[in-house]
C-alpha cells in the first residue's frame, strides 16, 4: 500500500511538472517570446561584455550597449543583404519563366496535343464526345484551382502585410528588452535566483547548466549533419553538371535543417518539373540523390545527436518524431534535450524515475546473498 501511494504521488509530481512545461512552451514561451529571446541573446552576450569591460577598463552598461549594437548590427546586415539577394534571384527568376515556358514546357504541350489529335482523328464519335466533355471539365476545374489560387495568394499576401506591424513590435520589444537586460543582467539574474529555496536553486542551477550545454552541443550536432548533406548534394549536383551547384546544395542543406519538409521539399519538385520538362535521366538523377541523401541522413542523424546527448538512437529517433508532431522545431530541439535532462538528473540522484544499472545488479547480488562492493 506504502509503494502505491508513494508511486501515485511521484505521478502526480512529474505529471504536473510536464504540464507545466507543455504549458510554458505551448503558450507562454509564445506570449512572451520577444522577452525569452531577448534574455537568451543577452545570456550570450554576457561573456563577451565581461571580457571588453574588464580588458578596455569601461564601464559594463556601456560595454552592453556596445556588444548588443554589435550583435544586431551584424545581423541585420546579413539578413538585410540575404533579403536583397533573394529579392533579386526571385525577379529575374520571374523575368524568365516565359521564356522558361516557351523553351521547355511549350514543345512537350505541342507534342502532347499532335499525338492526342492524331489519336482522336480515328477515334468512334462517341469518344471524341466523351474526350470534348471531359476536356471541358478538365478546363473548368482548373479555372477553378486557378482562381482559388489567386484568392489564396491574396489572402496569404494579406495575411502577412496585417501580421507585419506586429512583427515590427515584436522585433522592436526583443531589440529593446535585450539592451536593458544586458545592461542589468547580474542584477536582474541575482533578484530571480534570490526568491527561490536552497533545494529549488541547487535544481535550477544544474538544468540551466546541463541544457545550455546540451543545447550547444545539439547545435554542433546538427551543423554537422547540415554539412554532410551540403556535401552530398554538391558531390552529386557537381557530378549532374548542374549550374550553381555550390550555391544549390547550400540553400538546400540549410533547408534540409525544418521537420517535415527538409531536402525532399525541394528535391522531389525539382524532379518532378525535370520530368514533365522531358528530362527523365536528370529526374531519374536527382530523385536518386534525394533517396540516397534520406537514408544518409535517418541513419546518422540518431546516431549522431544521441550520442551528443547521451541517449540512445532509438531513443533519440522517438523522441524527435514526437517532438516535432507536438511543437514542430521546438519540439525537434526540445524533446531529445529534456530527455536527456531526465537522464542526467536521475543519475546525479536528483531525480528517481529510472532505473539503472549498476542499481540492479547491486539489488540482484543483494537478494543473492552477496555484499555490495566497497564505493559501489
Amino acid at each position: 500500500m506504502e509503494k502505491r501511494k508513494k508511486f501515485i504521488i511521484n505521478f502526480l509530481y512529474f505529471a504536473i511538472i510536464i504540464a507545466a512545461i507543455f504549458f510554458a512552451l505551448q503558450f507562454a514561451l509564445t506570449l512572451l517570446f520577444p522577452f525569452v529571446a531577448a534574455l537568451f541573446i543577452a545570456y550570450i552576450l554576457k561573456h563577451p561584455i565581461n571580457f571588453i569591460a574588464r580588458k578596455t577598463k569601461i564601464p559594463k552598461k556601456l560595454a552592453a550597449v556596445l556588444m548588443v549594437l554589435l550583435f544586431y548590427g551584424t545581423i541585420g546586415t546579413f539578413l538585410v543583404l540575404a533579403s536583397i539577394r533573394a529579392f533579386s534571384f526571385a525577379t529575374d527568376l520571374v523575368q524568365r519563366l516565359p521564356s522558361i515556358f516557351r523553351i521547355y514546357m511549350n514543345p512537350v504541350l505541342t507534342d502532347l496535343f499532335d499525338q492526342l489529335e492524331q489519336a482522336l482523328e480515328q477515334a468512334d464519335s462517341n469518344i471524341l464526345d466523351t474526350v470534348d466533355y471531359l476536356w471541358s471539365q478538365f478546363m473548368q476545374s482548373l479555372r477553378s484551382i486557378v482562381s482559388n489560387l489567386s484568392l489564396t495568394s491574396m489572402e496569404a499576401i494579406s495575411d502577412v502585410a496585417s501580421s507585419l506591424p506586429m512583427l515590427f513590435i515584436k522585433m522592436l520589444l526583443m531589440v529593446i528588452s535585450t539592451f536593458f537586460i544586458a545592461m542589468d543582467y547580474e542584477r536582474l539574474t541575482g533578484f530571480c535566483m534570490r526568491q527561490l529555496n536552497g533545494w529549488a536553486r541547487d535544481i535550477f542551477l544544474q538544468v540551466q547548466k546541463y541544457v545550455v550545454g546540451t543545447l550547444f552541443v545539439c547545435i554542433r550536432s546538427y551543423a554537422l549533419i547540415m554539412s554532410i548533406t551540403f556535401m552530398e548534394l554538391f558531390l552529386g549536383l557537381s557530378l549532374f553538371r548542374v549550374d550553381y551547384a555550390l550555391l544549390i546544395a547550400l540553400c538546400i542543406a540549410i533547408f534540409d535543417i525544418l521537420p517535415v519538409l527538409g531536402t525532399g521539399g525541394i528535391m522531389i519538385p525539382w524532379a518532378v518539373i525535370t520530368a514533365i520538362l522531358g528530362d527523365y535521366p536528370m529526374a531519374l538523377k536527382l530523385f536518386g540523390l534525394y533517396i540516397f541523401i534520406t537514408i544518409v541522413r535517418n541513419i546518422i542523424e540518431p546516431k549522431i545527436v544521441g550520442s551528443q546527448i547521451g541517449l540512445h538512437p532509438v531513443v533519440t529517433l522517438v523522441s524527435m518524431f514526437a517532438g516535432v508532431q507536438l511543437f514542430g522545431v521546438v519540439g525537434l530541439f526540445g524533446f531529445p534535450i529534456g530527455l536527456s535532462l531526465l537522464m542526467h538528473l536521475n543519475r546525479t540522484g536528483t531525480v528517481k524515475i529510472f532505473k539503472l544499472k549498476d542499481e540492479e545488479e547491486a539489488k540482484e547480488s543483494l537478494e543473492a546473498g552477496f555484499p555490495e562492493k566497497e564505493g559501489e
